[in-house]
């Protein structure tokens, strides 16, 4: 499938009815992902016939496009009952069978629940701004766990100095792989301005060999 094709078939992909601020839901858009999930599989090989993880999952517009590159199945991890319905829909209406669902908190997940259970993990994590600090730590941490070959996430540039001292923590090594910036649209009532430009780093990858990590941006 060419990017062109899969980002069309993403904008069909429903959203959040009725997004909740507390679990920082914010829709990934169809390019963002359809550009992601593109990278992951032409360049680095990690879809196709693999068991992928989607955290955070949400509507499941990644695990759909991911579904569509062919992976052997994609299990999305949700906190959030609403989102995991409209998930269930969407992949009902792309009549798509490859995809599963576990509702739980990633937060709370014991490590040795999925450890090393799937080749890839994506994901496009809370900011983990302001009630919610920390989160997207939290999330990279589960992933690392649950992953054997590797991890792919979205953060937001601003934080990559901060990732970068945690990923030299955890004794992993990072790259950038790209950048992107997107208008992100107004989604709460809170929200003053119809968009704002946000620039969003693109992809953690994540390489286990001999049970040394290599942690790839």
């Amino acid at each position: 499938m060419k990017l062109k094709e899969l980002e069309s078939c993403l904008q069909q992909v429903d959203t959040f009815e009725e997004p909740k601020i507390l679990l920082e839901q914010y829709p990934t858009s169809p390019h963002i992902a359809a550009c992601m999930l593109y990278t992951i599989q032409s360049t680095f090989d990690d879809i196709e016939g693999k068991l992928v993880a989607d955290l955070g999952c949400g509507c499941g517009v990644l695990s759909v496009g991911a579904a569509m590159l062919d992976a052997g199945l994609c299990v999305g991890f949700d906190i959030d009952d609403d989102a995991l319905d409209i998930f269930r829909r969407n992949a009902e209406e792309f009549e798509i069978s490859n995809v599963d669902l576990v509702q739980c908190d990633l937060c709370c997940l014991q490590p040795e629940a999925y450890a090393k259970k799937f080749d890839t993990v994506i994901m496009n994590p809370p900011f983990g701004t302001k009630h919610n600090q920390g989160m997207d730590m939290k999330f990279l941490r589960a992933a690392l766990t649950m992953a054997k070959t590797a991890v792919y996430s979205l953060h937001k540039t601003s934080t990559r100095e901060h990732i970068q001292k945690k990923a030299n923590d955890w004794g992993v090594k990072m790259e950038v792989i790209a950048e992107l910036r997107y208008d992100l649209p107004a989604s709460y009532k809170f929200h003053k301005k119809k968009s704002v430009r946000l620039h969003q780093t693109l992809n953690v990858k994540l390489n286990v060999t001999q049970d040394k990590f290599s942690l790839f941006w």
